[in-house]
């Protein structure tokens, strides 16, 4: 048996069964007719021809590993590299005033201000979800938290967007069941809040559901790390939980490619988590930044040792030279190939100056975190990794982690998105007012706006004791500061249905209701980081709908002058030739000078004025109303307007700032109607309104006015003694504001004036058991 160590040298092991010998270098050279899996692998013949190309001859079966999955999709961005480059092309020098990180590293930087940054970044550990519920969302939890970590930031919250199947088909409760526990599991475990996200139902994800984690960490700007391998001798130290064979193959067998009709069948490329020893790891990570003994950090994610190994050495000045025998193992079976492919989890790689070594081993063995020095930077432009004393890699370490096939794979807007766009809601039936209260009851209760307190509570919102705000508001909002009381706020949102209409408007909106979100906290929104999910994309349409998206995103992100700082693409979510609704998922983070003056989404007192800011249309193609009143997907989403949604979000910030607003609630799924149902059931405290002056001035009916989805409007509480000051700061902006009503803790009702009266209890009632009745 190994003994714990934290030292360079790893003892033999005694009885360990022999290993295969490793397929060398000079093997390789001398057998240049060797067949290869390279298929099973997941690479194409071309790929494998190129690989031999750039080599002059076979790889080695090491090679072939490292560069099946780091050429894999979901590493490469092979499909998607070409297209999001434009997100690079359209941030200008005023959208990088606040951006001290941009894409291309572990997460985005933003300057929070008072010299503190704010680190964050979303991904998708989808695949891994549905094979394995538990762990595939346990290991999403903590790779997104490794990434903050190898910036040197201290991780302080974590959010979540949860796409499942139908609510009510035999196999949603298992993976609800599974990824709800993982993710409640891993990150409470690390003893970090789960401020907010998102959970929709819908049949189009029964077999490939989605699984997006978000981190948040902040440091000092003098703490920020960047990871590469720079200083010939500098030593590569690998540290962390052993090595297993747990997730081999996870990057290129499994997140990039899709699932077939047989259901869940990868199992073992599935990684296992341990979030108590990625706690031990933070905090050892952090001790190591601060007493300066490493020149960076990198994660071991997706793709293990062959990623942070060409990564590094490709980021750097030179090359590298790494022995795999002094890797730490759990099963001592693991053939070299294995051990360069495993994903174990927990794992960090650390480029240490050989006079800090003996400082840095102390710190991780005072930590009890094992740790091996695999090898040392060096000035020869290669990277040459060696097992068993003979060479089984040698390669330019930019071939592997860079320089991969870069594909311009065929667009073409799909026939069928003409009919569909035709189908729109105007022939839908409209209902008198009897139908309306009816109709806002089937919203309230629908799964995908039901209360889902059932998941939330499963999560530790408060740990750590600066949470500002969490679920049910808009947005989660966290204290950076304890002294000055600066703060963060960040939101996730997409909207699968829109995007399936039009995928240019729908990223669109997802990024404005993300930003609009913020915002109605009482946040300035600095910047963006996104997951982007999407089908097949050797499907010429999946590709179109990505394009479309991506370039969408870009052009919004530019008008709102806010930049993407990093984020994930994730390909292959079809199952058979079902494709997933193209589903962007946009994080924007906003900074909040003082939390004290945050700005929650419910109402807590009476006889507070109910203002709507912006403007209603008759927008009900691809909205909640469509489709839980009249189970219809037609027409085409809401026009996006990015001029209206900076001047709300600009007079909200204002009014918080100014102390004018006691709550502010976007509109968003289910309009007015849902918005003022979640206001009221925030704090139980109902309200009184009246529509006939936004159906006269704004030209819309009834069921318009309660369910329209138009985009750039808020729902704000405002005190009556503050009522003329906010009133005159709508007007000197130039922003549609109406007083539609008042609170009211009297009645325990919401009064729509003339049309209909709903209990806050029967609401309570309706909007509280749809999760719970279905899942606990």
């Amino acid at each position: 048996m190994y003994r714990i160590r934290s030292r360079r040298e790893v003892p033999p092991v005694p009885d360990a069964p022999a290993r295969p010998v490793a397929d060398t270098v000079e093997h390789a050279i001398a057998t240049p007719e060797k067949e290869q899996p390279y298929a099973a692998l997941g690479l194409k013949s071309d790929e494998y021809d190129r690989i031999r190309e750039i080599l002059g001859r076979r790889p080695t079966s090491g090679e072939l590993a490292m560069y099946s999955v780091m050429w894999s999709e979901h590493c490469s961005y092979k499909s998607s590299k070409r297209h999001l480059r434009v997100f690079g092309d359209k941030t200008t020098e005023a959208m990088r005033e606040r951006l001290m990180v941009g894409m291309g590293e572990n997460a985005g930087v933003l300057d929070a201000g008072e010299g503190w940054a704010v680190t964050f970044k979303i991904e998708s550990h989808n695949h891994p979800s549905f094979v394995e519920p538990f762990q595939g969302a346990a290991t999403g939890v903590g790779g997104i938290v490794r990434d903050i970590i190898s910036m040197g930031a201290r991780p302080v919250a974590v959010m979540d967007a949860l796409r499942f199947g139908a609510i009510d088909h035999p196999d949603t409760a298992r993976v609800v069941h599974g990824v709800v526990g993982g993710i409640s599991f891993y990150g409470n475990c690390l003893g970090l809040p789960n401020i907010g996200g998102e959970t929709v139902f819908d049949a189009v994800y029964q077999g490939n559901p989605l699984v997006n984690a978000l981190a948040v960490g902040v440091l000092r700007h003098e703490d920020l790390h960047l990871a590469n391998a720079r200083g010939a001798g500098n030593k590569v130290v690998l540290f962390g939980a052993r090595t297993g064979g747990d997730g081999i193959g996870g990057a290129s067998i499994l997140a990039s490619d899709s699932f077939d009709a047989d259901g869940p069948a990868k199992r073992p490329a599935v990684q296992v988590g341990d979030p108590f020893a990625e706690k031990v790891l933070i905090e050892c990570c952090l001790e190591l930044f601060q007493a300066g003994v490493v020149e960076g950090i990198q994660d071991l994610g997706a793709a293990g040792i062959s990623c942070a190994t060409s990564e590094l050495a490709s980021n750097g000045d030179g090359g590298m030279q790494v022995e795999l025998d002094h890797v730490l193992l759990r099963d001592p079976t693991l053939t070299a190939e294995e051990i360069l492919m495993s994903e174990s989890q927990e794992r960090m790689m650390a480029i240490v100056r050989p006079d800090q070594l003996d400082a840095f081993l102390a710190i991780t063995e005072r930590w009890d975190v094992e740790t091996s020095v695999l090898g040392e930077v060096t000035g020869t432009g290669r990277l040459v990794i060696t097992h068993g004393g003979e060479t089984i890699v040698d390669v330019d370490p930019r071939t592997v982690a860079i320089d991969s096939p870069v594909y311009d794979r065929p667009m073409e807007r799909p026939d069928w998105l003409d009919a569909l766009n035709a189908d729109t809601t105007a022939r839908l039936p409209r209902s008198e007012a009897a139908g309306l209260r009816s109709e806002l009851l089937a919203l309230a209760g629908s799964p995908n706006i039901a209360d889902p307190s059932w998941i939330t509570e499963q999560y530790d919102s408060y740990v750590l004791g600066n949470t500002a705000l969490s679920m049910p508001d808009d947005a989660g909002m966290v204290r950076i500061d304890e002294e000055s009381g600066l703060g963060f706020a960040v939101s996730v949102d997409a909207n699968g249905r829109y995007c399936q209409l039009d995928p240019r408007e729908g990223a669109k909106a997802a990024l404005a209701e993300a930003f609009r979100n913020v915002a109605a906290t009482g946040a300035k929104p600095l910047g963006v980081s996104d997951c982007l999910n999407f089908g097949n994309p050797e499907v010429p349409f999946v590709m179109w709908q990505f394009a479309e998206a991506v370039d969408g995103l870009a052009d919004a992100c530019a008008e709102l002058g806010i930049p993407v700082t990093g984020g994930n693409v994730s390909f292959y979510n079809q199952t058979g030739e079902t494709q997933i609704h193209p589903t962007p998922v946009v994080g924007v983070l906003g900074v909040i000078d003082d939390v004290a003056r945050r700005v929650p989404a419910g109402w807590q007192d009476d006889g507070l004025h109910l203002y709507l800011l912006g403007t209603t249309r008759d927008e009900l193609d691809g909205s909640a109303w469509a489709g839980v009143v009249h189970d219809h997907l037609g027409g085409r989403p809401p026009r996006v307007d990015l001029a209206a949604e900076q001047a709300v979000a600009s007079l909200v910030q204002a009014a918080a700032h100014d102390g004018l607003l006691a709550a502010a609630h976007d509109l968003s799924e289910g309009g007015l109607g849902v918005t003022l149902a979640e206001g009221a059931l925030r704090f139980g405290i109902g309200a009184r309104v009246w529509l006939d002056e936004i159906c006269e001035r704004d030209g819309v009916d009834l069921t318009a006015a309660l369910f329209s989805e138009s985009g750039a409007r808020i729902l704000v509480a405002v005190p009556r003694e503050d009522d003329v000051r906010f009133t005159g700061m709508c007007d000197a902006r130039g922003v549609p504001s109406m007083r539609i009503g008042a609170t009211d803790a009297t009645t325990g009702s919401i009064e729509v004036q003339d049309v209909f009266t709903i209990g806050l209890d029967e609401l309570r009632q309706t909007h509280a058991s749809t999760i719970y009745d279905r899942f606990a």
